[in-house]
């Protein structure tokens, strides 16, 4: 089945759950975005990401994430002021035992940012998640993501491909990976979850390189390919020399959107360089839908603002009316 067809099915399965009288959640928010009023006489709208997959007219996300720093208002508004517009996504970590920060979550959507949560499997081996040993905290985790009624890319054991990940290829195998994505999928979609995009997110730094097809858990299941990779001091400096091999070769087992889900560059000469060639390759690909910058608290030469020229660079290329459109609106 097709992204498509799985979406259009669900969305058919809720309705008939409507039409019956029988609403996923009786509490959730009402209508697509959980911004209404949570009266149980009004319909239950369930959000459909679908539009959010691949934004028309060429729109692109324009992406931060702090690396684990608090998150406030304050500090979300300082980081705008510097790159001269507000971000349309904010990615964050959702650790395995972590109930699921709804909260948070809202805050994020509230501030007409998609929350990406980046959701790391952290005490349990991929193997016992396939198997069904945490079936109670997946299925607790979907009913709270629906219960929500807000739209969620979520990339479950993302750096699958690394090795010193405790879910990477010395702990697990690709049949293991694909298993437990798999069964964490079906149990959302049995939930009746409709707001998530799935997001795929190998590492593309990642060394030794393993052939990454045989992890991919299938078009049916998964919506982004959520690259993440910095530009190193001796590495590629381009986004064909950084993105472009893994683009390459998952383009062989799938057409799926790429969304560069984490990335930065050393500060220095060629940070400029850097910025100004990663934002005009997303602009002009058609299958890249936007891009986030790690700008990490605790790392100066990650920030926007390590060097005047590439934080010039950064404000005229995101000023592209493109980048962050506004996430509410199809």
């Amino acid at each position: 089945m097709t992204v498509t067809g799985r979406r259009a099915a669900l969305r058919w399965a809720l309705a008939s759950t409507v039409a019956a009288g029988c609403a996923p959640s009786r509490t959730a928010p009402i209508g697509a975005g959980g911004e209404g009023s949570t009266r149980r006489t009004a319909p239950y709208v369930p959000f459909d990401v679908t539009w959010l997959i691949r934004p028309r007219d060429g729109r692109k996300y324009l992406g931060v994430s702090f690396a684990g720093a608090s998150v406030t208002p304050g500090y979300l508004d300082l980081w705008t002021r510097k790159a001269g517009k507000a971000p349309n996504l904010l990615a964050q970590r959702f650790s395995w035992d972590e109930e699921f920060p709804a909260d948070r979550v809202r805050a994020v959507w509230r501030q007409r940012m998609l929350p990406y949560l980046a959701w790391e499997p952290h005490g349990r081996t991929l193997r016992e998640i396939a198997a069904g040993a945490d079936d109670g905290r997946v299925r607790r985790t979907a009913e709270r993501v629906r219960d929500l009624n807000v739209p969620v890319a979520l990339a479950f054991a993302p750096g699958m491909n690394e090795r010193g990940r405790p879910w990477g290829p010395r702990a697990a195998g690709a049949e293991d990976f694909t298993g437990a994505w798999r069964h964490v999928h079906d149990l959302f979609q049995d939930t009746g979850v409709s707001n998530v995009v799935w997001v795929w997110s190998p590492t593309v730094t990642a060394r030794p390189a393993v052939p990454l097809e045989p992890y991919w858990p299938g078009d049916a299941y998964a919506d982004w390919l959520g690259l993440t990779g910095r530009y190193g001091t001796d590495g590629p400096r381009t986004y064909d020399g950084l993105f472009g091999p893994v683009v390459r070769e998952a383009r062989a087992f799938t057409r799926a959107p790429v969304l560069v889900a984490g990335t930065t560059a050393p500060a220095g000469g060629r940070r400029t360089a850097v910025v100004t060639d990663l934002t005009r390759a997303v602009t002009t690909r058609d299958d890249v839908v936007g891009f986030v910058w790690v700008d990490a608290a605790d790392r100066t030469g990650w920030r926007i603002d390590s060097s005047t020229g590439a934080l010039d660079a950064f404000r005229r290329a995101v000023a592209d009316p493109r980048f962050g459109f506004d996430v509410r609106r199809p």
